[in-house]
């Protein structure tokens, strides 16, 4: 029996969760997996109905946080050192960057062979200022050199990793993209779009536009504001867009979109037939893609953008910003329309393609659900990773 301690920052909506909740379920008998995550968020959904259906019962640590906390951090840093020393664990594979640090940090100080890392996005650029950028990406190469693996969700991500950023050498990094269990999003597709678009008070000849995600500075709302500004002026349809989720940004995107003029309205209190609804965190996301017709994206920093996949397998027409690992996730021009960062014109061409042309949004939406079914289901994660582990532990 391998035992496996699998530990990630928190367990918020999102691909990590999925991922982590899968590979603690699906491994094969071989493998014993303890799962260890950090608090909760405030400003996140909480997943935890991810975990409770796949009947997982994982050690949360309350003192591991988001934020960088010392006494916090190095609380969290001594509880994973008594539940590595309690659970001998054959391999530590942490996920996301405070798991990723604390984890290994305690797995090394532990004495523990085998450390596995995964990146599910990284805090390179976009995000905070050149001091502090550094300041990660020196404490990211330290850890890369005392790690055993290292795994990239996309071939773009590996590039940044090794090529541009030079957090570790070539030779360490696998990839291995997400996976998911994605035909709750093919399937029911008509009752769950008028569920949708009864609850928001959507007339069927309405275009729905829609944002999923945290609502943060790198996810650059503005961007998509000022898209559905140009797009309401130009299109000759009737549109309404819909931001999904919520966070620290909620107030600046607020104000935002009152500077561009857009009506909008909590989308939680009032079914207002207004061009903007914010709807926050909203469990059922497979009803909400199947409500829309275009589901957009405008971050300035990506891994493997979830919401995308699932955009997919929903056979929903997307258009987004070219960053990140997005490359690795769409078909351009066959599932989605890519665009450069904070272009608000170009974003706002991107749309109007498919807003004006139905057969347009019909044939780009008929190519999600073959490109994701098998390239991101949580089969194929579950064989590379175990795949991984064999090699490394024969090794």
């Amino acid at each position: 029996m391998v035992k496996i301690l699998r530990i990630i920052n928190r367990f918020n909506l999102g691909g990590p969760t999925y991922n982590v909740a899968y590979l603690s379920k699906y491994l094969s008998p071989e493998y014993e997996t303890l799962l260890v995550g950090g608090a909760k968020d405030d400003s996140e959904e909480s997943s935890d109905f991810i975990i409770n259906e796949l009947g997982l019962k994982p050690i949360i640590i309350e003192e591991m946080k988001r934020e960088i906390n010392l006494r916090n951090d190095y609380i969290a840093y001594k509880k994973l050192k008594k539940i590595i020393k309690e659970f001998k664990p054959d391999i530590v594979h942490t996920h996301a960057s405070k798991a990723g640090t604390l984890g290994r940090l305690a797995a090394r100080s532990c004495g523990v062979k085998v450390i596995v890392h995964t990146f599910h996005g990284h805090v390179f650029h976009s995000y905070f200022g050149k001091l502090k950028t550094t300041f990660y990406k020196n404490i990211e190469r330290y850890l890369a050199k005392r790690s055993t693996a290292i795994i990239a969700i996309s071939e773009i991500q590996r590039d940044e990793l090794v090529n541009q950023h030079h957090i570790c050498n070539a030779k360490k990094v696998h990839v291995i993209p997400l996976g998911f269990d994605l035909i709750r999003f093919h399937e029911n597709q008509i009752e769950k779009r008028q569920q949708f678009r009864e609850k928001y008070n959507l007339d069927e000849d309405v275009i729905a536009i829609t944002i999923i995600g945290r609502l943060v500075p790198v996810k650059n709302h503005t961007l998509f504001l000022e898209g559905i500004k140009i797009v309401s002026e130009r299109s000759k349809k009737n549109i309404r867009a819909f931001v999904v989720g919520d966070g620290e940004s909620r107030h600046s995107i607020e104000v935002m979109a009152e500077k561009l003029n857009i009506p909008f309205v909590d989308g939680t209190k009032s079914r207002e037939k207004t061009l903007l609804t914010f709807t926050s965190w909203i469990k059922e996301i497979d009803v909400v893609l199947a409500g829309s017709d275009i589901i957009a994206l405008t971050s300035f920093n990506e891994g493997t953008p979830v919401s995308l996949i699932e955009a997919q397998a929903a056979n929903k027409p997307i258009v987004s910003t070219n960053v990140g690992g997005i490359e690795n996730v769409v078909l351009e021009n066959d599932t989605a329309f890519l665009c450069n960062s904070n272009n608000a014109e170009e974003f706002a061409n991107e749309l109007l393609k498919l807003t004006e042309n139905e057969s347009s949004r019909f044939t780009m939406s008929k190519n999600g659900w073959c490109h994701v079914q098998d390239k991101f289901h949580y089969s194929r994660l579950i064989l590379d990773t175990e795949m991984l582990y064999k090699r490394i532990l024969l090794t």
